[in-house]
């Protein structure tokens, strides 16, 4: 793709960066056959070579974003599903994140556009703060139905306040597990000694979902003779407010969680900064670039983004322990940020078998499931649509159990399947000796 890019526009390094992205694109369109809102809608501006021209069109002419504009990149999952499937290498995050910190910067939104997206990105980064609004939305849920019904929403620009309401309150909890402070302590390392240490992400909203993923995978890391290290002073990695295009507060985040981690370099060394949510392990390992011009951080969060790896990732270079027996059926649901932002694909099926589980692919796996952060909020219409597909997809396994990776998609697809959807890491604790996750009926 040509560009016309002005010299003073290519020294400023945001600019400099998705030029350069631009020009790999080569108008081919093999990315509107994976794109979910392509796939929906149909509309060549709903699909990553659309944005793309639009883009271009808004970054090169330094002009603000219009409501056009911002109406179909806010409807981007960024699902990088156009990311797997680009024969030319087109870094479409790093684009699409610029544009939305430009909207950010030059377009002002609707009064209640604004107020939804300061009230997530001032609550859904910090866990008192989620756990307490949780627990307001379950008393908030039985007013649901007195919500107004708003006008089609593939007819607005943005879907309706009323709609995205009634979204979070659909998506909230009926109830909350215990607190991570009030669990039992880390696991003893089996065996003595421990030969490695590393520490886990804990986050902001899975904690507060489901503290039993990350107290699953410190079992199961003990009885390979790891340690799990907590890191005082880290907490959202910020790819909820980076993908709001709310960059500076997704870098200050990401220095706090550097700066925890370093610490425990320093101390007493780390193996591996591990990850059981996939869309905060995608972003972590892109800290690199996230923090490329900062002078004090860039080195460092490099570091930490080489040592930044999925849990799966790491288990599988771990020997393999005696499972006991299970020959359940696993429809295995690949979130999108493992598989076409990490480009971990393979891993979590290949342990699951091991472990004893019988493990078969969705049919079109690589479709986002409509979760994707704050989008099943932001955008529900769509969400909704990519729900019903997905589950559609999996009821035709008729597996025992649904398997993923990311909190996001264990939230969005929980309401509507008609069996137990359980985080990969809970069920490999299981089969090796671990309690059963919540939800399973488990035959004596």
């Amino acid at each position: 793709m040509q560009t016309t890019f002005t010299l003073e526009q290519l020294c400023e390094s945001h600019t400099a960066a998705s030029e350069k992205i631009l020009r790999s694109c080569v108008h081919c369109g093999f990315c509107t056959a994976t794109c979910p809102t392509y796939l929906l809608e149909g509309d060549e501006l709903d699909s990553p070579r659309g944005r793309i021209y639009l883009i271009k069109d808004m970054l090169e002419g330094g002009k603000p974003a219009t409501e056009e504009v911002v109406k179909h990149l806010d409807r981007c999952l960024s699902c990088l599903s156009c990311m797997t499937t680009c024969p030319s290498g087109v870094h479409y995050m790093h684009l699409i994140d610029h544009a939305r910190a430009y909207v950010e910067d030059t377009y002002r939104r609707g009064w209640s556009d604004r107020l939804l997206r300061t009230l997530l990105a001032h609550v859904l980064p910090y866990q008192a703060r989620f756990r307490l609004a949780l627990r307001a939305a379950a008393l908030a849920r039985p007013l649901m139905a007195l919500l107004p019904k708003g006008r089609d929403p593939a007819k607005e620009d943005q879907p309706r306040l009323f709609d995205r309401l009634r979204a979070m309150l659909e998506l909230a909890p009926t109830t909350l597990p215990i607190p991570p402070a009030e669990q039992a302590a880390t696991p003893q390392i089996a065996n003595g000694t421990a030969r490695r240490r590393v520490v886990i992400l804990g986050g902001c909203a899975q904690p507060v979902l489901k503290p039993s993923i990350n107290a699953a995978a410190a079992r199961l890391l003990a009885r390979q003779g790891i340690e799990v290290v907590a890191a005082k002073g880290e907490g959202c990695c910020g790819a909820l407010v980076e993908h709001m295009g709310r960059e500076e507060q997704a870098r200050v985040f990401a220095r706090a969680n550097i700066d925890a981690w370093m610490a425990e370099i320093e101390t007493g060394g780390l193996d591996a900064i591990l990850i059981t949510a996939s869309g905060c392990g995608t972003t972590v390992k892109d800290y690199g670039f996230l923090l490329r011009d900062d002078d004090v951080y860039a080195a460092k969060a490099a570091k930490i983004s080489a040592l930044t790896r999925d849990i799966s990732e790491y288990l599988t270079d771990l020997p393999a322990l005696p499972a006991r027996p299970n020959a359940s059926v696993i429809a295995y649901h690949s979130a999108c940020s493992l598989q076409h932002g990490q480009r971990v694909t393979d891993a979590p099926k290949r342990l699951l078998r091991e472990a004893g589980f019988i493990v078969r692919d969705i049919p079109e796996g690589h479709i986002c499931c409509g979760s994707a952060g704050t989008y099943n909020m932001m955008q529900p219409f769509f969400a909704r649509r990519l729900r019903a597909r997905k589950i559609a997809n999996i009821e035709k396994l008729h597996a025992d159990i649904v398997a993923a990776g990311n909190i996001g998609c264990l939230t969005q697809l929980e309401a509507g399947l008609s069996m137990p959807i359980v985080h990969t890491i809970e069920l490999l604790d299981w089969a090796y000796g671990g309690p059963a996750p919540e939800g399973l009926i488990v035959a004596n």
